[in-house]
């Protein structure tokens, strides 16, 4: 039964009845209109927009179990406080609303429940909107218990949002984000009219969880206002929310209006920070802030006017710069309203950071970002790191600053200020902790970090309790193994037959040939039982990493002397299409050999907008090639988009590689994302980049790469090692390296560390 009301209109418009009958049944819907009445379960989206010509206060609709394919939901009617409209589902969990599908909220006193999004994306720009339209907004509302999962578009860099929030006085709780991997905010409170300013709305217990890098900017998990509006009073809370390993770019929270208050938020692991942006009078309290000495996870940093930042919790954060555990900025003077305002009037106090790697003041301290902190106070907060004696770097006159009652542990320097100590304000202290419920309390000490009266935020205790925890990170060696027997095309067989996680393993010292090319949909391995098996190939590429894919390779000779006689072969190449997720390549104790039957023949081909988490190259022997062997550069715009986040090479060995072997290139000066981030070190270079298609004209190539530790490496008759430094202050370090009938080093910046760097010329 859809409702009386829908069904009275239904028996007057089919079928034939006299007047006196339809006069009845008119008048019995009139009387009946007057009343609160349920309306109940409706099938489709034609049976849900009838049921909304009619609804009055007090009515619940509910969506019948199923899936709903490419259903748009218009959810606009007036319900009140007393008598609220209710959207909701017949049972939570089977009612998904998949391929293009999304809900729009205008109305007042609605309330939303139930929903689930995935296998699909949003047709417009929003998922959940909290408006109709410009002119139609939602007040008073509330969405409770929904879920969008993993719910993206086929393209990365296409934007949207998952949830738009407008109007006024609406609740935001108890909901589960998981899986955002396209560039838009995952959450954002929008301030483009008058109707959704001072908004008082309130976002509490939900779970955000897994958000991929980016690779990019527009990747926040939260964002409240823009910088166009920032300096407009929103009066948004978020509290109770837990964040884990949402890491889309540098600001997992960013704050872009004036009054907003985030308290008693857990944020795991998660690489980058809670920023105050823009606007004003923020209040930061009660959160709980895990890294767990994950790389680049980040505390609070502070711009702006009259911020106040008490009795949050950090501990095991490894950021630095931007992104360390706490960080007041330096700002541009006379500020357009998109850069950076000086920090004036604001407080840190009363926090508590343990083991955390940095702590910087003046951050972003350049010709443009001269302004420095002024009337600004760290008051009483407990800086404790044993392992790290060097926590405070300042880039700027901190006199600005205000330090009082700090207490650090005995081994933690002090900062600086134009050479000198600032020795007033601090205390170095022996301090007693003890772990309570996961957090360390200082003994002694309860004024100092949370209220621990208040339940922190975990994942059991937010979101919602009957949809599944996704774990989205990239596993290998985590399924079953799958014996692979010598031959032609056995591998690809056996990934037919494989899922995310398994490991191929092939016959110790067996001979595999490949005439299909094999694409791998998930995580796989593929492993050597013992002694290298040889693999040949013969199509453009052996190894196809699809949108999903990632591969292992361990122990194995690859060797391309099969190949079909073409130019840009590749063993392993991305999709040639945008991969909307990202994907890890590791080769261990490999040989790559004899990639030389035609020009360009490459070990790693890359396409444009595909990212790789990781590229891990270890003990392995690249020899013969007539390509490149890792060429991450597709990215060109310069607008900070670039192919790979972390770029490991240890212990191996190039020889006779007629383009680069390793080329990263990140262009523009955006500073929201990490990488590149290269560790390369105890590697040889023999002939690398010496081929006229080279166009690098390098062996090594380094374009705006943040993050690079280079030690003991050999270059010898080979193109230079080239370094382009653009983004930030990238913490460059050259070590322990000769160049022997090479090119050598060059750079257009200096500010990088250089030891041992020698030169060596052959006797003529």
């Amino acid at each position: 039964m859809v409702s009386e009301h829908y069904f009275f209109l239904k028996r007057i418009k089919d079928q034939s009845v006299n007047k006196f009958t339809s006069i009845v049944i008119l008048l019995s819907v009139f009387i009946y209109s007057c009343k609160s009445v349920s309306v109940d379960t409706v099938s489709t989206v034609d049976e849900f927009e009838e049921v909304m010509k009619i609804v009055n206060p007090g009515d619940v609709i509910t969506l019948k179990d199923g899936v709903w394919e490419n259903s748009e939901l218009e959810f606009y009617a007036i319900g009140t406080a007393e008598k609220p409209i209710k959207l909701t589902v017949e049972n939570k969990g089977k009612v998904t609303l998949e391929g293009q599908s999304n809900i729009r909220i205008s109305g007042e006193h609605l309330i939303v429940e139930g929903l689930v999004f995935r296998n699909g994306h949003t047709p417009t720009g929003e998922v959940i909107s909290f408006k109709k339209d410009s002119e139609n907004l939602c007040n008073n509302c509330r969405v409770t218990e929904c879920v969008i999962d993993n719910y993206n578009p086929s393209e990365r860099h296409d934007s949207d949002y998952w949830v738009g929030m407008y109007g006024k006085n609406n609740r935001f709780d108890h909901n589960y984000l998981v899986g955002k991997r396209n560039r838009g905010v995952t959450m954002a409170v929008r301030l483009n009219s008058t109707g959704s300013l001072e908004n008082h709305h309130r976002i509490d217990h939900n779970y955000f969880g897994y958000r991929q890098l980016l690779g990019s900017n527009g990747g926040e998990t939260l964002r409240i206002g823009t910088s166009h509006h920032s300096l407009k009073n929103s009066n948004t809370t978020v509290e109770d929310n837990y964040f884990e390993m949402c890491s889309g770019e540098l600001e997992i929270i960013s704050n872009k209006s004036c009054q907003n208050t985030f308290r008693n938020n857990t944020i795991f692991e998660c690489k980058g920070t809670l920023t105050m942006r823009h606007g004003n009078e923020t209040i930061v309290e009660n959160n709980y802030l895990f890294g767990n000495g994950k790389a680049n996870t980040g505390g609070i940093r502070i711009i702006n006017e009259t911020q106040t930042v008490r009795n949050n919790y950090c501990e095991g954060l490894t950021g630095y710069r931007f992104r360390s555990a706490l960080t007041i900025m330096n700002g541009v003077p006379n500020s357009p309203i998109n850069r950076y305002f000086q920090v004036k009037d604001s407080k840190a106090s009363n926090n508590l950071l343990v083991n955390c790697d940095n702590i910087q003041f003046c951050a972003g301290s350049d010709a443009e970002r001269s302004a420095v902190p002024v009337n600004t106070e760290m008051k009483n907060n407990i800086i404790y790191n044993t392992n790290k004696d060097e926590v405070f770097t300042v880039y700027d006159d901190i006199s600005g600053i205000n330090f009082e009652g700090n207490i650090l542990s005995p081994n933690c320097l002090l900062p600086t200020n134009k050479g000198r100590n600032v020795s007033s304000g601090f205390e170095k202290k022996e301090i007693t902790f003890k772990r309570v419920e996961g957090v360390l309390r200082p003994e002694g000490y309860d004024d100092i970090g949370p209220n621990s009266d208040k339940e922190r935020p975990t994942a059991g205790n937010t979101g919602v309790s009957w949809y599944p925890n996704k774990d989205y990170t990239i596993n290998f060696n985590t399924g079953k193994e799958i014996k692979a027997a010598s031959g032609e095309n056995t591998i690809l067989e056996a990934v037919k037959s494989s899922s995310s996680g398994d490991v191929i393993l092939l016959e110790a010292g067996g001979l595999y040939h490949q005439s299909k090319a094999v694409n791998i949909p998930h995580a796989l391995t593929i492993k050597s039982d013992g002694d290298q098996p040889i693999i040949t190939f013969e199509r453009s590429s052996l190894f196809n990493i699809e949108n999903g894919g990632s591969l292992s390779l361990e122990g194995l000779k690859i060797s391309g002397d099969k190949c079909d006689d073409y130019a840009g072969n590749s063993v392993v190449r991305t999709s040639r299409y945008s991969m909307i997720n990202n994907y890890k390549f590791l080769a261990s104790d490999c040989d790559f050999v004899d990639l030389d039957v035609n020009h360009s023949f490459n070990v790693l081909r890359v396409f444009k907008n595909t990212f790789a988490d990781s590229i891990s190259l270890m003990n392995c022997t690249f020899d013969n090639i007539t390509g490149h062997v890792l060429n991450l550069n597709k990215e060109t715009e310069d607008i900070g988009i670039y192919n790979g986040e972390n770029i490991i090479v240890e212990n191996c060995r190039f020889n006779d590689i007629g383009g680069v072997a390793i080329n990263l290139y990140r262009g523009g000066r955006d500073e929201s994302t990490f990488g590149p981030i290269l560790n390369l070190k105890s590697t040889t270079f023999n002939n690398v980049g010496n081929d006229k298609r080279n166009k690098e004209d390098s062996a090594v190539s380094l374009h705006g790469v943040q993050v690079a530790d280079m030690n003991n490496l050999s270059f010898k008759n080979s193109k230079k090692l080239d370094m382009h430094l653009v983004v930030g202050e990238p913490v460059i370090k050259v070590r322990n390296t000769v160049f022997e009938n090479s090119d050598g080093l060059t750079s257009n910046d200096d500010a990088y560390l250089k030891e041992n760097v020698t030169m060596k010329r052959s006797q003529k």
